[in-house]
């Protein structure tokens, strides 16, 4: 049973910092949530905080507007110009006469209330409580990302929300959804509907497939926004094409489709580079997923892109980031598109080196993702029952003792916009697969993302060892690393 005593320790991400005081704030069924006035984002994130009180207490505080007179025994949600606090930034007070929660923005709040959260008792009780505590606590890094493979394996709408659920816990702010490869297509394009209505009709392993309507991905990209996380979708260009291979002819240098793929083989598929089709393919497919996706970035791909020779490649590279920028997007490509001329603003995501020194020249902001370090469909240790270990096996220790502001050399800390890390899904079936893959690791990720530098691994697994009761509270099916006393 969690101690308020010791809420210090169950806090992942570790906030910038924390003081503590004696006694602790005491729900009751007086307790009342109040927020400012006229503004429904406060209202909403007021609505999911009482949805957690109630919890753990068994009644659910009602949210009314602000109460002038402040009295005792309340919580208040409040939004204030304090620069230092960034947008994402919060303060909390907890008093042992109330809970007192400031934020620039409503992002600010939802991640002050994903810090209560973890403050509450982990199950329900009659006088839950929560510790008298100050916290001040503004992030690293901007971006603090995971990425979903749905095309290796496709997992649908309540799958992904549920996954949205489990990251915005740990102030996770980036979605990145990899929606096609050369097994699966997985989300509708009006203009060119074979693309999934026969690339969409499978999986690796030869599985019925299935993808998004335009509907479907609307409303992953609304509830991922009511959790405060960004959707960069992608679409990986010019190799991993084989589904869009197979669904047009026209697409292919050959004009004629190859089969549907449903092995793991990378590296053999290739867009027709020097036909104007493939242009205008891209340019209608760019279209409707950026008018679907209300936030800066469109994910070209770019890796392993092996049988596009390097004259073609450049070529592509530049075409389809100047597609990207007509469409008022920002292009975000994997490390080896650093090989290419790289438009200002074009976002290189490393995970290899190949590609970073010119990328870095080029004065790209980097996305640090470094596979032997942070690629969760990577094996823990030899004994894993899913995942690959080509990057090699990366444990729970593996993926988060490691410092990103001096991972890559010569790379300076303002060059890195963030960290993400990426599940792709060639081993990975089901939810609960999703969740052993992820879960610890992605916890030590957010905190590398979040917390501010010289953080430990002594200090991070204790607290991530009295987290393992929180994680199984929340039903994640995680892998039980014995580089922690889960005890």
């Amino acid at each position: 049973m969690h101690n308020p005593e010791d809420c210090y320790v169950c806090l992942i991400p570790k906030p910038t910092s924390v003081f503590e005081s004696e006694g602790n704030f005491s729900l009751s069924r007086d307790t009342i949530i109040f927020t400012q006035k006229d503004n429904r984002e406060t209202g909403f994130i007021a609505n999911l905080l009482s949805t957690f009180l109630g919890e753990v207490s068994g009644y659910e505080a009602p949210v009314r507007e602000q109460d002038s007179d402040k009295k005792q025994g309340n919580i208040y949600l409040s939004l204030k110009a304090d620069e230092s606090l960034g947008e994402e930034g919060y303060e909390v007070s907890i008093t042992t006469d109330g809970v007192r929660l400031h934020a620039n923005s409503p992002a600010g709040l939802f991640y002050g209330v994903q810090t209560l959260r973890q403050l509450l008792p982990i199950y329900s009780s009659e006088t839950a409580s929560l510790p008298a505590v100050s916290i001040r606590d503004v992030p690293r890094f901007e971006w603090r990302g995971a990425m979903l493979d749905v095309s290796r394996h496709f997992f649908g709408v309540e799958d992904v929300k549920r996954f949205i659920d489990l990251i915005s816990h740990y102030k996770i702010n980036r979605l990145h959804l990899h929606l096609s490869d050369d097994q699966g297509w997985r989300v509708e394009i009006k203009s060119w509907p074979r693309l999934t209505e026969v690339g969409g009709s499978t999986q690796v392993g030869g599985g019925k497939g299935g993808y998004f309507t335009q509907e479907q991905y609307k409303e992953i990209v609304d509830y991922a926004r009511s959790r405060y996380i960004m959707i960069v979708p992608e679409i990986d260009t010019p190799g991993h094409t084989n589904a869009a291979l197979a669904s047009y002819a026209e697409l292919n240098s050959s004009e004629e489709a190859p089969e549907l793929y449903t092995d793991t083989r990378v590296g053999f598929s290739s867009l027709w580079i020097n036909s104007e089709i493939t242009y205008t393919f891209l340019d209608d497919v760019i279209r409707e997923v950026a008018a679907l996706t209300p936030t800066p970035y469109i994910h070209i791909g770019g890796d392993e892109a092996r049988s596009t020779s390097e004259e073609d490649y450049k070529y592509f590279i530049k075409r389809i980031q100047e597609i990207v920028a007509a469409h008022g997007k920002t292009a975000i490509g994997w490390s080896e598109i650093g090989e290419a001329e790289l438009l200002p603003g074009t976002i290189a995501q490393i995970w290899i080196p190949a590609g970073f020194e010119n990328a870095k020249r080029q004065s790209a902001k980097m996305i640090l993702s470094p596979a032997n370090k942070i690629y969760l469909d990577m094996k823990y240790d030899t004994s894993s029952p899913l995942g690959l270990d080509w990057a090699g096996l990366v444990s729970v220790k593996d993926s988060y003792d490691w410092e990103p502001g001096s991972y890559m050399e010569g790379l300076e800390e303002s060059q890195i916009l963030g960290i993400e890390a990426p599940l792709w899904t060639e081993t990975v079936q089901s939810m609960k697969d999703i969740e052993y893959m992820t879960f610890p690791r992605l916890l030590g990720v957010a905190e590398l993302a979040w917390s501010p530098k010289g953080q430990t691994w002594d200090d991070y697994r204790q607290r991530l060892a009295a987290h393992g009761e929180r994680m199984e509270a929340m039903g994640i099916n995680f892998f039980k690393s014995p580089d922690v006393d889960w005890e």
